[in-house]
């Protein structure tokens, strides 16, 4: 004979059931929006990265002691802007160098202010292996941002940009690119390497130290 009191309890068993199924239904949607490329090639790829950002990590001092090295390194592969010539850029055509990768606009007062030592950097460390992309987010023309570089003298650096502000969006729905400036370290598997937020003196020794640590760490 069935007890009253069970069968009553039944239907709360199934919506408790119900609702453990839909939350990790759920989980397992934002799992999958936050990786668009799957979680198992952000694994698979990145592990240089990962052991770069440990390795680096006594380096981020002085100046750059507000730089953070990934604790768990983003692949950022998908990531588009244009060249200087026009055509689209894309992370495979930074494939075996390591990156610096610099967001600017000329209406940010802290971007304006770090371009020279960037351009320093780029002069002093920039090689086969390593290089400074700083790119532009003006929405206009490049003629405004173009202007501003030949004034201050920035003659090292590519011209890279993105009207579209596209990269930024990408970076945002990773959890990065909050403001600006954002530069954001990437190594040869195009993954984080780490990332600071606002601005740094690039062409100051903790710098430049923090860079050579990661290339060292990169060359094995």
């Amino acid at each position: 004979m069935t007890n009253p009191t069970e069968t009553a309890q039944r239907p709360k068993r199934r919506l408790v059931a119900a609702g453990v199924a839909g939350s990790i239904a759920a989980l397992a949607a934002v799992y999958v929006i936050v990786g668009p490329d799957g979680n198992s090639h952000g694994t698979q790829s990145c592990t240089l990265a990962q052991e770069t950002a440990q390795t680096i990590k006594p380096f981020a001092t002085g100046e750059v002691a507000a730089f953070l090295p990934a604790q768990k390194a983003l692949p950022l592969d998908e990531l588009t802007f244009k060249k200087p010539d026009g055509t689209v850029a894309t992370m495979s055509d930074f494939k075996d160098k390591t990156i610096l990768m610099n967001l600017w606009a000329t209406w940010c007062a802290p971007c304006r202010k770090e371009m020279p030592a960037l351009d320093e950097l780029q002069a002093d460390l920039g090689s086969d292996d390593f290089e400074v992309v700083a790119v532009n987010l003006d929405r206009g023309g490049e003629e405004k941002p173009k202007a501003f570089l030949e004034e201050i003298g920035v003659s090292h650096l590519s011209f890279y940009h993105d009207a579209s502000n596209k990269l930024m969006t990408d970076l945002r729905t990773k959890g990065r690119a909050t403001g600006l400036p954002t530069t954001i370290l990437i190594g040869p598997e195009n993954c984080e390497i780490g990332t600071m937020y606002g601005p740094a003196e690039w062409a100051s020794g903790e710098a430049k130290k923090l860079i050579e640590a990661a290339l060292k760490s990169i060359a094995g």
